[in-house]
């Protein structure tokens, strides 16, 4: 049951996440941030611990892992992590594909880690390059032609992404939706193929069609159910001066069970004591993704393309050599440059056996 009335026990600080005079600030909340909270501060860094078994916190460099499209025109994604929500993703093409796609079981949110190129949709063509997000609805037909190898990260929903609640921030917030590009038809002539083969990824599949005509064949369409793309360095990002602002007020798109979120460049937090780091937690009711595009945390490069997840009730959060860092830079930095892509699931994930040969070992 939740309650305005919050309650003090023991030795705790007077403003939330802030003057914690060493202690070690851990939350223990319910609904992703959301919901019923404890803050219990510790003598302890409490993710300095050793795992085994399932429930271990994994994290792999996606230059590490090798999906087939990387090396064969005709190859597939490689799968990280699913579960009965959602299927996570990574491509890494720089060849043109050589059929077309389709994927079934749900729509696809794609971030553009890396490069650049085009995509052939039904609904036109879209450009697309770093730091792009790019949504096709479920079962649209599409080809990918990078013009550089393409580094994308694939969250495949198995309900219906979409915009968040514009809530009390109003309709520009989490991002302007007059941003967005929406692509315009283009109906593609047939090229002298016998046939064009649409790839249907599904679970149990795939499947494959032979059209006898190019699938491009679209002179228009009307509906608000399209293709767009969404680049972050439009992202409109909340800020506040006194306090670390939870991740769901980042939230970029949601689908039922799965949330993400842009973690981007902002102003750091100024106010004296002010804890500019994310606190200890256990996100008892989601497991986190963290996908690192990019930037650094107080001169600390963040490492491009790490890939970490953190299962549900299992403590993570940033080293505490980086908060002492943080603590004693505070006034050499005034803003923070990360740039993180972030997914919340509400049912555990599963990490491919890929994955978990990757894993660098860092709670082993």
């Amino acid at each position: 049951m939740e309650s305005f009335v919050h309650l003090r026990k023991g030795t705790t600080p007077r403003r939330i996440h802030a003057d914690l005079d060493g202690l070690k600030d851990d939350e223990l909340g319910r609904g992703g941030f959301t919901g019923r909270t404890a803050n219990m501060y510790r003598r302890h860094d409490p993710t300095a611990y050793r795992a085994e078994g399932p429930l271990r916190p994994v994290d792999v460099l996606a230059g590490l892992l090798a999906p087939t499209d990387a090396v064969d025109p005709a190859g597939d994604p490689l799968l990280l992590f699913s579960n009965a929500d959602c299927r996570i993703w990574l491509s890494r093409r720089s060849a043109e594909m050589p059929h077309y796609v389709r994927y079934v079981d749900g729509d696809l949110l794609c971030f553009v880690h890396t490069g650049s190129g085009k995509l052939e949709t039904e609904f036109g063509p879209l450009d697309y390059r770093a730091g792009d997000w790019l949504y096709l609805p479920k079962a649209t037909t599409w080809r990918q032609l990078p013009a550089a190898e393409s580094t994308w990260l694939i969250i495949e929903a198995t309900e219906e992404f979409r915009v968040p609640p514009a809530g009390p921030l109003g309709r520009h917030f989490p991002f302007d939706p007059s941003l967005v590009v929406i692509p315009e038809p283009v109906a593609i002539d047939d090229d002298g193929r016998d046939q064009y083969e649409v790839r249907l990824i599904h679970d149990g599949g795939p499947t494959t069609l032979y059209y006898q005509h190019n699938p491009m064949d679209v002179e228009g369409w009307r509906g608000d159910n399209f293709a767009f793309s969404f680049n972050i360095a439009d992202y409109n990002v909340v800020t506040s001066e006194s306090v670390h602002l939870p991740p769901t007020v980042h939230l970029f798109m949601q689908a039922t069970g799965v949330y993400v979120m842009n973690f981007l460049p902002k102003p750091a937090e100024t106010v004296p004591g002010t804890e500019r780091t994310p606190w200890y937690h256990r996100n008892v009711d989601f497991d986190e993704i963290a996908f690192f595009h990019g930037g650094s945390l107080y001169g600390i490069p963040m490492p491009p393309g790490l890939i970490s997840h953190a299962p549900q009730g299992v403590h993570h959060g940033a080293p505490e050599k980086a908060r002492e860092r943080s603590r004693r830079k505070f006034d050499d930095y005034e803003r923070v440059d990360w740039e993180v892509i972030a997914i919340d699931t509400r049912h555990r994930l599963i990490a491919s056996p890929e994955v978990l040969a990757a894993d660098l070992g860092q709670h082993a």
